[in-house]
Parts: structure tokens; C-alpha cells; sequence
């Protein structure tokens, strides 16, 4: 549905569209590629503004008027009522580093007691879901694997959805190389070039493997220069190789004392050797929610989006046309979200997720709340 280019406006090889050939200004690939491009790391979340189009666009689309509080109880009766699916982001929601939030395993009990599905969705790809299973049960929250989704499983369910044949080049940890593991494709990189370093001697030249066809980024503790050289490499040189990021969280929740620089540092440095875009599988993307919403069979108007950030959870959900409810337990302060130059507003709002606890007593009263 349009030409073909062989090398983008730098002169380097374009980043091709595995479903028609084309380059990346495709929409199939417009579709995948709705992640935020970090401009300032602490920077509030009003302030974090993308400079591609397609972001941009979104960004626009999603305008809407701001709440005119804290959700009140009438409010959560309301959401309750409507909604028969959570989607949860888990740093700063359901958790801050190793701790649960005060009061989070009450509330997914008092959801799950109403009938609710719940899933859980991390744009985090340290751990497989496997692995984010193994923290749900040591934080003494009940969860089922097929609730979990993380944007590592994300990665690997992308590749296995374009019939995707070749090799893989991962900068990450392994929760991405065990879940590519389970779609049974091959790769390399990832902790193996951890502590590998590049000697620039004269006349140095790296070698790299032809058949590496994607290039996945995620967040990576031990991230080096021999990893973003060969990532380059594979990129530009490669004819067609993907380029692949999690998410493009500026910052992250490793531990609950500060916010720490996040996987968008990781997908910028390869951003600036290659001149290329990548494809979005975590959120705001809408691989993740599809996926989500074509295996329970229901109407996105049924499902609510609740995340700290609204730049990846609120824009993932109004994206996605989901309902949407901001806690205020991780990164979005209320100045940020109540602030004249933010365009990004959700449905509700509470200080954190146990809020919805004040309507115990009315619900569980009520049996038309359950479904």
C-alpha cells in the first residue's frame, strides 16, 4: 500500500513493515508504534511530551475534561457497576519496589468477590510472567499466570504473531530471553554481553550476525557500549530488522525510596546510533490490550485501565477507548494531573487503589454489583 524505501532520510536502511514491506510510516506500523518519547527524566508527567507524530496525534485525540476531584463514593458505586474487567499496572499501583501498597490485597479480594476479572499488565520486562508470579505470591497477593502481562511476554507475543523465523538480538534481562524461549525463538545478547567491552584500538571492527531480524530493548541493569554497538549494527545493517522497545517509561520503581531512570534511556541510546523509531509492545501500545480483550470476548466500554502514569496507563486505556482511573500511589502527582498544560485526563482519580474499599459495605450489600 506504498513504496518501498531503501534507506530512511539519514541514508540509513529503514525499518521495514514486516506485514506489507513498507517503511515506518505505514499505519500498521503508526498502530504499534504509540509510545512516549522521554524528554526529561523527573521531569512531572504533564511536562513528558513526544515528539513523533503519531504520539503527538494520540496525545491530541485523548483530550478530555478534567475530574473535578477525588472519585467520590457515587463514582466508585458507578465504576463498579459498569466495569466486569481491572487492568492494573503493577509499580506504583499494586506495589513500590518489594512492598504492597497499604490495603491492595483487600481490594483484589473485594473485586474478585464481586466477579470481576482482573488482570495485571507491567510495562517491566526484568521478569517473564513466571517470574512476576513468583512476586505476587511472596507479597501474599493471589494471582494466576494467565492474568499476568508483562511487556517481556509482550515482546516475545509480537514476534510469534508476524510468524516471525529469524533471530533475535536482546539488550534486557531475563524475563524477555525466557519468554522468548516459550514461542521457541532463537536469539542472543542479553545477560551473556553483560560484561563485555569493546576495544578501540585501530583498525577495530565488530563483527555482528546477518541473521538477526529483530532487535529487542528492555530494561537492562547492564546495559554497555558493546551492546548498543552491535544493536546498531544489527539495525543498520541488517535488511529489515525490527526494532523493538518494551515500553519507554522514563522512569522506573526498582526500589520504593526514589524513582530511578527507566527502559526509555535504553531505547534512546539506540534511537540516536540508528535514527530509527521502534515498535511499542508495552504501553500506551495497543498489542497488549487487544490481546487482552479479544481472549475474554469483551466490549472495551466494560473494561477499566487503573495506572499511576499518565503518559503510558491513562493514554493506554483512553487509546483503547477503556475506562480509565488514576492513583496517585506512584509516579502522577495531583499538580501534575490537575496542572493547565496537561491534555491527559482519566475517569476518575484516588490516592491509591484501596480508596475503592470505602464502598465495601454498599457492595457486598448488593447483589446486582456482582456479576
Amino acid at each position: 500500500h506504498h513504496p518501498r524505501r531503501p534507506t530512511g532520510s539519514q541514508g540509513l536502511p529503514d525499518r521495514l513493515c514486516n506485514d506489507c514491506g513498507g517503511s515506518v510510516s505505514c499505519k500498521a506500523m503508526q498502530t504499534l508504534q504509540l509510545g512516549f518519547r522521554p524528554t526529561g527524566f523527573g521531569r512531572p508527567a504533564h511536562q513528558r511530551r513526544s515528539t513523533s507524530r503519531s504520539a503527538t496525534a494520540t496525545s491530541r485525540s485523548v483530550k478530555t475534561q478534567a475530574p473535578r476531584g477525588h472519585a467520590t463514593d457515587a463514582d466508585k458505586l458507578a465504576l463498579v457497576d459498569r466495569a466486569q474487567c481491572f487492568i492494573f499496572d503493577c509499580d506504583g499501583v499494586i506495589w513500590k519496589g518489594d512492598n504492597v501498597i497499604e490495603g491492595v490485597p483487600e481490594t483484589l479480594e473485594l473485586l474478585r468477590s464481586l466477579g470481576k476479572r482482573l488482570f495485571f499488565v507491567t510495562n517491566n520486562s526484568t521478569k517473564s510472567r513466571a517470574g512476576y508470579l513468583k512476586k505476587f505470591t511472596s507479597l501474599g497477593l493471589s494471582v494466576k499466570a494467565e492474568e499476568v502481562y508483562s511487556s517481556s511476554y509482550a515482546a516475545a507475543a509480537y514476534l510469534e504473531s508476524i510468524n516471525f523465523k529469524k533471530k533475535a538480538y536482546v539488550i534486557g534481562e531475563e524475563g524477555i530471553l525466557q519468554e522468548l524461549d516459550l514461542k521457541g525463538i532463537k536469539h542472543e545478547g542479553g545477560e551473556q554481553d553483560g560484561g563485555k567491552k569493546v576495544d578501540l584500538k585501530p583498525g577495530n571492527y565488530m563483527e555482528h550476525d546477518k541473521d538477526i531480524g529483530a532487535v529487542v530493548v528492555g530494561f537492562d541493569r547492564h546495559m554497555n557500549y558493546y551492546k548498543i554497538q552491535y544493536a546498531t549494527l544489527c539495525i543498520r545493517e541488517n535488511p529489515g530488522c525490527l526494532f523493538i522497545a518494551t515500553n519507554r517509561d522514563a522512569v522506573t520503581h526498582l526500589t520504593d525510596a526514589q524513582e530511578w531512570a527507566g527502559n526509555g534511556a535504553m531505547v534512546g541510546a539506540i534511537v540516536g546510533s540508528t535514527n530509527q523509531e521502534p515498535i511499542v509492545v508495552g504501553k500506551p501500545s495497543a498489542f497488549m490490550l487487544e490481546n487482552i480483550a479479544s481472549t475474554l470476548g469483551l466490549q472495551r466500554s466494560q473494561i477499566c485501565m487503573v495506572g499511576d502514569r499518565l503518559d503510558t496507563d491513562i493514554m493506554f486505556g483512553k487509546n483503547g477507548g477503556l475506562t480509565t482511573c488514576l492513583v496517585l500511589s506512584g509516579v502522577t502527582t495531583e499538580a501534575d494531573l490537575l496542572h493547565p498544560d496537561n491534555e491527559i485526563h482519566p475517569d476518575h482519580y484516588m490516592s491509591q487503589l484501596s480508596q475503592l474499599l470505602s464502598i465495601k459495605d454498599q457492595v457486598t450489600a448488593s447483589p446486582a454489583l456482582a456479576v
